[in-house]
């Protein structure tokens, strides 16, 4: 199943192309300057990819050393793996980082459906295609103005195919939806997981950090222009839908 996620993700990025919306000349939502990412995404994947199973794997393992309160002195799980007994929190970590993964698969490809099927223009789309109509004509011709146009081209020289793709998959933001919904599900995991009396306020520290972690990176994807403000809001509650179903199943 999460193979098959895998698959039609990365049939969506190679193959597939947005449905192509046009615009009106006066549109003053796409005519924002370009602007570089706040959040890179190296740093959306190593926060939200690598610390949530990191995180995992630590608190599994911690609880695994804390027998008497967690583990009821069950240290094996009864799976093997080359005729050795997996531990106990081995398989406790294996449930919950897949539980993730595949969460987080479906929550990506949700989104991509939404990009692909909608293909609205982001915010900086005239700073950066720069259009011009098939007659010759552009937006500073009176012409143009108040008419909705689908048949143009992008001028701008650093215009590349890759680029002109991504300028129709506005919605939903993926960011926010990404971000949204790896920490959700870490706040619960921690939650429900870290039980440790002694560690409570450093717990609700954490939990704190991760949920201002989502929210900062959902405002920069419109205070940078990638994003319309509904973009966001739609892709924090793919998210966060998806957190909220992937743990109830799973506790």
């Amino acid at each position: 199943m999460r193979c098959s996620v895998g698959l039609t993700m990365l049939a969506f990025s190679l193959w597939c192309e947005p449905i192509r919306r046009g615009f009106f000349c006066g549109d003053l939502s796409l005519m924002h300057p370009y602007k570089e990412s706040t959040i890179r995404s190296w740093m959306l994947y190593l926060m939200c990819a690598a610390l949530p199973v990191s995180v995992i794997l630590l608190v599994e393992f911690y609880r695994a050393q804390d027998k008497p309160k967690y583990a009821h002195g069950q240290i094996c799980s009864g799976y093997y793996l080359c005729h050795m007994e997996l531990p106990q929190w081995v398989l406790q970590c294996y449930r919950k980082i897949g539980a993730f993964v595949f969460g987080l698969g479906v929550e990506q490809l949700t989104t991509d459906i939404a990009k692909y099927a909608i293909g609205r223009l982001r915010p900086h789309f005239f700073a950066l295609c720069q259009p011009m109509l098939r007659d010759g004509t552009n937006c500073n011709d009176a012409i143009n103005a108040g008419r909705y146009i689908e048949d143009f081209q992008c001028t701008a020289s650093s215009m590349s195919a890759k680029r002109l793709k991504d300028m129709h998959l506005s919605f939903p933001s993926g960011h926010a939806s990404f971000a949204c919904y790896s920490m959700v599900y870490l706040v619960i995991y921690l939650q429900r997981r870290m039980h440790w009396s002694r560690l409570k306020m450093l717990r609700h520290l954490l939990q704190f950090l991760l949920l201002m972690f989502a929210w900062y990176t959902a405002l920069t994807r419109v205070s940078d222009y990638k994003h319309h403000w509904s973009d966001v809001l739609a892709g924090g509650a793919i998210g966060l839908t998806y957190a909220l179903v992937v743990t109830s199943i799973i506790w």
